[in-house]
């Protein structure tokens, strides 16, 4: 042990030569190189996938045992050090940049060291007696950074997006029906083009909305069942060289009972090792997803303009003052946020799909790089989305009265007129309903096209126009 600076460090070797390490620190060598190499963004990869890499470890060592390549002793050691980094407890010492080595050959290193070194404290020993616990002899037995990064990679997005999207989500589209069964017969005008169309009602907006977001969470459910398949001992091409037999059939099993998740085998190691196309497929729901958002998002942004400018059929909550020159100016913040996070979703995918068409020959390098896109994607759209329909869509209030006035002064609702009196007379109308600043009602009630009262109202009634006017059967 000696002292560089102020720090008091530790002399360790890996195959290049000697390091220094930090000696607080429970990774070693190799991990301190990559450190000095890859000063890039100061974005780690995220506590998911750190979870990821240890269930790994854990499953692998209880394979390893039961083939008889890794002692008992050992190999408890190994997993109870990993179930310690899989709850979170070594957070600090998965160190290394987001832009790291191709393959993930650093971030798999910086796993093994810290779970060797802390598995040799467990056994009474320093961390780097690796004659004891050798981070690649032991820790990394029957694996390799090729099979082992694809794999976090799976099991940190099936757990992410099953424990934090998929609620959040199932709970936005669960808010939209409500507001959709709630505004069913709250009749508003219609838009197309940004310009009037035939009426529609709030409720039938919303349950647009609704549709759209359950169908983006159908597709990412099946794109979650692809996920659960596991290049679990496919090793460094996918031939599963240096494994025993049956270690893949049993690791998958441990996998499955400390994840909770029924994780099955790949049916290929050579694709799962080569492709990354599973990956992508998921980050194309993402953004589909995202791309469904940002079309409700917009809309209320719209629908909500104004308090008197603009479009104002609905009222968003005020969660914050929205200038710093105006006073009493309020934005919708929730929606803009939401848009945000949807933009940075889609870029994304644009990394996610170089990342995954870049792969040569056996190996997609380019693991760490999908890692961090697909996660970050997976985080922000949950704490958005959860944000979102907390602070906005659940407090939204409806200007009824507005919404109806300005559906009786549509142009539009001349189309109901039409079948009545051919397209071209009731062209006719709306031209001078819009030439004298009428409504469709007035400039029909003052021409005599032999309709009564009665009929009238009900060619004529907005809300009749939108099929909610009567009692369905």
């Amino acid at each position: 042990m000696s002292v560089t600076g102020d720090t008091m460090v530790r002399v360790e070797k890996d195959t290049l030569g000697e390091v220094e390490v930090p000696d607080d620190a429970y990774y070693g060598p190799q991990t301190a190189r990559a450190v000095n190499n890859f000063r890039v963004s100061g974005r780690k990869l995220p506590p998911a996938f750190i979870r990821a890499q240890a269930a790994i470890k854990m499953a692998s060592a209880k394979a390893n045992m039961k083939a008889g390549k890794l002692s008992r002793k050992s190999g408890e050691a190994i997993y109870k050090a990993a179930r310690e980094v899989r709850d979170g407890k070594f957070d600090d010492h998965f160190v290394l940049d987001a832009f790291q080595s191709g393959a993930g050959t650093s971030q798999n290193m910086n796993a093994n060291e810290v779970i060797a070194n802390r598995a040799l404290e467990i056994l009474g020993y320093h961390k780097g007696c690796y004659d004891v616990i050798h981070p690649n002899d032991h820790v990394n037995m029957s694996q390799s950074s090729n099979d082992t990064t694809h794999t976090a990679i799976h099991i940190a997005a099936t757990e992410t997006i099953t424990n934090e999207l998929l609620p959040v989500l199932n709970n936005l589209q669960d808010e939209l029906d409500a507001k959709a069964t709630e505004y069913i017969r709250v009749v508003k005008p219609g838009r197309t083009h940004l310009q009037d169309a035939v009426p529609v009602t709030l409720g039938q907006e919303f349950s647009g909305y609704s549709r759209m977001l359950e169908l983006g969470i159908l597709q990412l459910g099946r794109v979650l069942e692809d996920l659960k398949a596991l290049n679990m001992g496919g090793t460094a091409t996918g031939t599963g060289l240096n494994k025993p037999n049956g270690f893949s059939e049993v690791a998958i099993q441990e996998m499955n009972h400390i994840t909770g998740i029924d994780f099955r085998l790949t049916e290929n190691p050579f694709e799962a090792t080569q492709g990354a196309d599973t990956i992508l497929s998921t980050s194309s729901a993402l953004k589909g997803i995202s791309v469904s958002l940002i079309k409700i998002a917009n809309d209320l942004r719209l629908l909500s303009s104004g308090p008197r400018t603009g479009f104002g059929e609905l009222l968003l909550p005020a969660v914050q003052p929205g200038s710093s020159i105006m006073p009493g100016k309020v934005n919708p913040v929730m929606a803009e946020m939401l848009n945000m996070v949807c933009f940075q979703v889609v870029g994304n995918d644009t990394t996610i799909m170089m990342a995954a068409q870049g792969g040569q020959c056996e190996l997609n390098v380019f693991t760490p790089v999908l890692a961090h896109n697909i996660l970050n994607s997976i985080t922000i759209l949950a704490g958005g989305v959860d944000s979102f329909n907390e602070r906005c869509l659940k407090g939204i209030t409806v200007n009824v009265d507005h919404c109806f006035k300005l559906a009786e002064s549509s142009l539009a609702l001349g189309t109901s007129l039409a079948p009545r009196i051919g397209y071209e007379k009731a062209a006719e109308i709306i031209y001078e309903a819009h030439r004298t600043n009428s409504t469709i009602r007035e400039v029909v009630e003052r021409k005599d096209f032999g309709f009564s009262k009665d009929e009238i109202e009900e060619l004529l009634n907005p809300l009749n126009m939108t099929g909610e006017g009567h009692d369905r059967t």
